[in-house]
This record gives C-alpha cells, sequence and structure tokens, in this order.
C-alpha cells in the first residue's frame, strides 16, 4: 500500500492520503503530528530515550504539497532530551512541534502503581464504524471501532484507531507515532457540535504518555467542552489492550459553515 509521505533528505512529498475532512487542500492533523514524531525519533540520544510528551502547535493550514522538515535539540542530558521540529511550505513554517523525550530504564514497580484497566470493549469486541460526516483521505487510512458511542456524533465517545497504511515510505511505525495520529481525532470522537453545520479545527495537540503502547489499536476516550467565544477544548485519554497509557488535549476554534 503507497504510503502517505515519502522524505527524501529534508523534502517531505505528501501523497492524497494525508488530506483531511475540513478542505481537501488541507492536510488532517493528525499527519503532521505523526510526522514531527518521526523526526523527532531520527535524532540520537545519547542513552535509549522514549518519547514522553509531545506539543504540536499547528502555525497555518498543512497543504497537501512539497514540504521541508528541520530538527534540533534544544536540551541534551542524561535523562531527558528536549527537541524542535519545524515544517514548512514554500519556506513558511506551518507547524512547530517541541518533543521531550526520557531515559528508557527498566523499573520494578508495585502492582498498586500501574495505570488503569480498560473496562470498554476491546477493538475484536467493538463494532466497526463503516462511515461518517466527517469522512477524508486521511480518515481512509485507519480502521475505526466503537467502543461506547459513534465517531462524529455529539457527545462523549471512546473509539478504537489502527492506523492501516505505512506513514513514511520505507519507515516502520513506531508506537509513539500510533498515538499520535489516534489522539488528533479526539475533536472528531467527541464532538459538541454537528460537523455538518459546524467547523471545530483543532489548532494544537498535545500528548503525554507514562509509558510507549504496545499493540496497533489504540483507543480514544475523549470529551468536549464548548466556550461561548470560539474557543473549545477536547481531553482524550488514551489507551491500549493493557490500559490507559496517556492523555491528549487539543485547542478548538470554533466557526459556523
Amino acid at each position: 500500500m503507497e504510503s502517505v509521505f515519502r522524505v527524501d533528505g529534508e523534502r517531505i512529498i505528501a501523497s492524497p492520503a494525508a488530506g483531511g475532512p475540513w478542505d481537501p487542500r488541507m492536510q488532517h492533523g493528525a499527519a503532521p503530528s505523526a510526522l514531527v514524531v518521526w523526526a523527532a525519533e531520527a535524532l540520537a540520544t545519547p542513552v535509549p530515550m522514549r518519547i514522553a510528551r509531545l506539543t504540536v502547535d499547528l502555525m497555518r493550514p498543512v497543504p497537501v504539497a512539497p514540504l521541508t522538515w528541520r530538527s534540533e535539540v534544544l536540551r541534551e542530558g542524561r535523562k531527558i532530551q528536549l527537541c524542535s521540529v519545524k515544517l514548512l511550505s514554500d519556506d513558511v513554517v506551518v507547524a512547530v512541534a517541541t518533543v521531550l523525550k526520557v531515559r528508557a530504564q527498566a523499573v520494578k514497580l508495585p502492582s498498586e502503581v500501574l495505570g488503569p484497566a480498560v473496562t470498554l470493549p476491546g477493538p475484536e469486541h467493538a463494532p466497526e464504524e463503516l462511515g461518517h460526516a466527517a469522512s477524508s483521505p486521511f480518515v481512509a487510512c485507519v480502521s475505526m471501532r466503537a467502543a461506547r458511542g459513534h465517531f462524529g456524533v455529539p457527545g462523549p465517545a471512546a473509539i478504537w484507531f489502527r492506523l492501516d497504511r505505512p506513514l513514511i515510505e520505507g519507515f516502520a511505525v513506531s508506537q509513539a507515532v500510533r498515538a499520535a495520529v489516534a489522539a488528533d481525532f479526539g475533536n472528531g470522537v467527541a464532538p459538541a457540535l454537528d460537523f455538518r453545520k459546524w467547523t471545530f479545527i483543532n489548532a494544537d495537540l498535545t500528548v503525554s504518555l507514562a509509558r510507549e503502547p504496545v499493540g496497533e489499536w489504540i483507543l480514544v476516550d475523549a470529551e468536549s467542552w464548548i466556550g461561548p467565544d470560539g474557543a473549545g477544548l477536547v481531553m482524550s485519554r488514551l489507551a491500549d489492550t493493557r490500559g490507559y497509557f496517556g492523555r491528549a488535549v487539543q485547542s478548538l476554534v470554533i466557526e459556523p459553515r
């Protein structure tokens, strides 16, 4: 299956599969969010590390067009690495991310401090989501299973996601990439408004991981709060088949269509 992106040095070629639901010329937010995770993971670390926190600011609509990327280490240490990743279109910055990595070191913990288990149906028992209002080329790259509620229907819901298409040609999909892709779907999992009458585009995405997820399926257990002044907030708990492992937050820009 064709990958969503092809990377040649600092140049990124986006396939039509990167397209989002709001404008066919604009990428789905999950696509650049996953890109910056890949770029951050490509930076060498002095000791084994994993991503603990990702913050992506979508400065402008990210076009379905050639991009360039730049990364740098902002702070290097024995326990953490803080790095920055920028995506540019025609030399204009369209997305900026900071990524925090922490040292990966096995620690024997008391059983009572382990994360909570998922009591909702797992992906093998949840019904498949076949269609919804917020369809787009990138949405076609993922499978969805509804553990609670339905995707694109107003109200809190919990949906399992699996990325089915390779993200970057020649590279395996990492577990942090899977988490970033799923996390960006929070505003579609639990919209507070009718997609056919309103747009509620996320201007950013922050994902914090207590541990790396396992397996291909990621659960997004989300709810939205909408303010009276054109802003909103989506909060998601992230889980895999072993239990909850992270949280995601998105800031929304609300407008009538």
